[in-house]
């Protein structure tokens, strides 16, 4: 293994050899720790320490990065307490994580450093995320993101090396090839010669190096940092590098030949860079020996404290508590009462507008109170987007702020995540609701989780045109929405009239939590009200009294208000209360009991289909907690149990409010 000194000074040098004896003896701690039953589980970086401390020394400490499990380098380089850390690798409250992940799966915003998740690729969107903000303040910063060799293989790693390319951001990826996805060889993953090739593909630069040369890496890193913020362009880099323990310790290492163990032994990243000091006259024999006694009664001495830290007594309030972050109270927002009919009468100066004129108008002048709200989706830029909502925005806002992005739905959730890292509040288009399957891992693990995990928010809002009586089919006109009403750390609200529509898109803006907007597209352009002309709020998980009624009570939402009322005004016989829930998560539950406890007879409407629709879970909830109060069961009027079908005779069947008036006098007769 060859050093090249690259002009640094003998402290310098020495400071890198401390850096990376650092994380070496903490391993080795680490593995006795393990056998000792003081850890759970600990996935070793013994032999690839070069390539996260060389990296996180060659960037500015504000600048992000995302690591993975066998980066442990990067954690000490950025001078992050080893108390604290070794309180989150045994569980610990004071860990970074209050005992809820394990191992590496934490950030710190503090230190710039953006936690893993064990699906492993989608954190090198966010990295495109944290790259454009900076780009957009014109800031003189790179963000940094790892993959092993088998995380290359998954579409995560090419939608964000994509989107990188595309938008030109500064982006750094670190591919650390160390041989083997677990114990699948590399033969068994790729076919190119090497993964730097991919580089090629996406019109970007890449370089492939000796990931276990400190100095290399490092030198490496501070050249390619320069081109990137110079020519505001991403960079693959290629780290071959070995893993001298198991995948993880359980794994054990029977699959991998002895011999590489013997030959990589030889290229060992501590050991030879060590030697070259030694050899080089930068460092004597008896500085080594002290700098070690130094750093393991400083390991010593952090564990101690660790071991001091007071067990954990589960708080259940505090666990619900930090599943999302509260938000700050604005005074300055004008927040619309119209939940219930004694409030009608406290209207603004509005204007007569269609369902979908009022969403534009929500971004429009949400767009004008931030400047750093960000706009992304498929064509929503010059085109105006699929259904025409931001069309003239790109004119108003530019390019920057009003974003086209490749087909990559995964790589455009974590990008907004990654803004969020950095400040920015964004609204991304899913073309349709359908489409968030292919973006369901960013949606579900890391934007639903994030605040939960590590205190970190995600103030994104996806917008979702959804559902059927358009004959669209299978693929863009299903009901999706219970999918996510099951995500703790998501808020879910659906809107049924204009000035709903408005007041719930500029709160769910202003909410620093993820939120899941839909939009239902049959009410886009046949559904009219008048909307207030100024910039205000509807209250998030606040419902509506639509109408109030005595004989019966339908709970509803979306398209199923106006199935409601047309049935209601077709048959004033039957007094009809309909509650229109509009916040699917959270749910009102003192409007539910409070409309239950009035008419006693509760029907439960949406367009999703029966099994597993949130109606279920509501039905359960009156049925537990009204049940005194009824005068029958609580029943359901949703979808058939099948896909929704194309043709509009077999969708009108396929419809809930096909079956509405069935299940009314049911309910009436019993």
């Amino acid at each position: 293994m060859t050093f090249s000194n690259k002009n640094l000074t003998h402290e310098q040098l020495i400071t890198l050899y401390k850096s990376i004896l650092l994380p070496r003896m903490i391993e080795e701690k680490m593995l006795v720790l393990l056998r000792q039953g003081k850890i759970s589980k600990w996935f070793s970086g013994i032999g690839q320490e070069a390539i996260s401390v060389g990296v996180t020394a060659a960037l500015q400490q504000d600048e992000w990065i995302m690591p993975l499990h066998r980066n442990l380098g990067v954690f000490t380089g950025r001078n992050m307490p080893l108390s604290k850390l070794f309180m989150q690798w045994q569980g610990n409250k004071e860990g970074y994580s209050k005992g809820r992940e394990r191992s590496f799966h934490f950030g710190s915003k503090e230190h710039h450093i953006c936690g893993m998740i064990s699906h492993l690729g989608p954190q090198l969107a966010i990295a495109d995320g944290v790259a454009l903000a900076y780009k957009l303040r014109s800031e003189k910063k790179v963000s940094v993101a790892f993959s092993g060799d088998g995380g290359t293989s998954e579409g995560d790693f090419h939608e964000a090396l994509n989107t990188a390319a595309v938008w030109d951001l500064p982006v750094i990826f670190i591919i650390e090839n160390n041989g083997y996805g677990l114990s699948t060889p590399i033969n068994e993953q790729y076919r190119c010669e090497n993964l730097v090739d991919k580089a090629k593909g996406y019109g970007i630069e890449g370089i492939r190096i000796d990931g276990n040369n400190l100095l290399e890496v490092y030198d490496t890193i501070k050249g390619v940092r320069e081109f990137c913020i110079k020519n505001q362009k991403p960079y693959l880099i290629e780290c071959n590098t070995f893993r001298m323990r198991g995948h993880e310790e359980a794994s054990g290492v029977k699959y991998v030949p002895q011999e590489l163990f013997v030959q990589w032994e030889k290229q060992d990243p501590v050991k030879n860079y060590e030697a070259w000091l030694l050899e080089e006259k930068i460092i004597l024999e008896a500085d080594i020996v002290n700098i070690k006694k130094e750093t393991k009664k400083y390991i010593e001495t952090e564990l101690e404290k660790a071991y001091d830290a007071k067990s954990i007594n589960a708080n259940t309030k505090e666990e619900i508590q930090d599943v999302y972050k509260v938000r700050l109270a604005d005074n300055k927002i004008k927040v619309l009462d119209n939940s219930t009919k004694a409030n009608e009468n406290n209207k603004l100066e509005s204007t007569e507008k269609k369902f979908i004129n009022s969403i534009t108008d929500g971004l429009l002048q949400s767009m004008q109170k931030h400047d750093n709200l960000i706009l992304m989706g498929q064509d929503i830029a010059e085109y105006g987007g699929a259904f025409k909502v931001t069309e003239g925005f790109v004119e108003k806002f530019g390019k920057a702020r009003v974003r086209n992005t490749p087909l990559c739905e995964s790589a455009i959730v974590g990008s907004a995540l990654g803004l969020s890292l950095e400040g920015y509040k964004s609204v991304m288009e899913m073309q349709f609701a359908d489409f968030a399957t292919v973006g369901f891992n960013q949606i579900i693990n890391n934007l639903a989780k994030i605040h939960y995990r590590w205190g970190q928010n995600a103030d994104v809002v996806i917008r979702m045109p959804t559902g059927g009586g358009v004959g669209a089919g299978p693929f863009h006109s299903q009901s999706n929405e219970a999918w996510f009403v099951h995500t703790p750390g998501l808020k879910v609200v659906y809107p049924s009239t204009p000035e709903d529509a408005k007041g719930l898109m500029i709160a769910a803006i202003n909410d620093p939590n993820p939120v899941l907007f839909f939009e239902h597209k049959a009410l886009y352009r046949s559904v009219s009200g008048q909307v207030p002309n100024e910039y205000y709020e509807i209250e998030i998980g606040k419902a509506k009294h639509v109408q109030l009624g005595n004989d019966i009570t339908i709970i509803t939402y979306g398209a199923g208000v106006h199935w409601a009322l047309e049935y209601a005004q077709k048959n004033t016989d039957i007094s009809i209360e309909i509650l229109d829930l509009r916040t699917l998560l959270p749910l009102d539950y003192e409007a539910i009991k409070i409309v239950t406890e009035k008419t006693g007879k509760v029907l439960l409407l949406h367009e999703d289909s029966l099994i597993g629709g949130i109606g279920g879970e509501i039905a359960a909830w009156i049925s537990e907690n009204c049940f005194d109060k009824l005068d029958a069961p609580v029943m359901r009027c949703a979808s058939l149990d099948t896909p929704i079908p194309f043709n509009l005779e077999l969708e009108k069947n396929f419809m809930a409010y096909n079956r509405l008036e069935e299940m009314v006098e049911k309910l009436i007769n019993y």
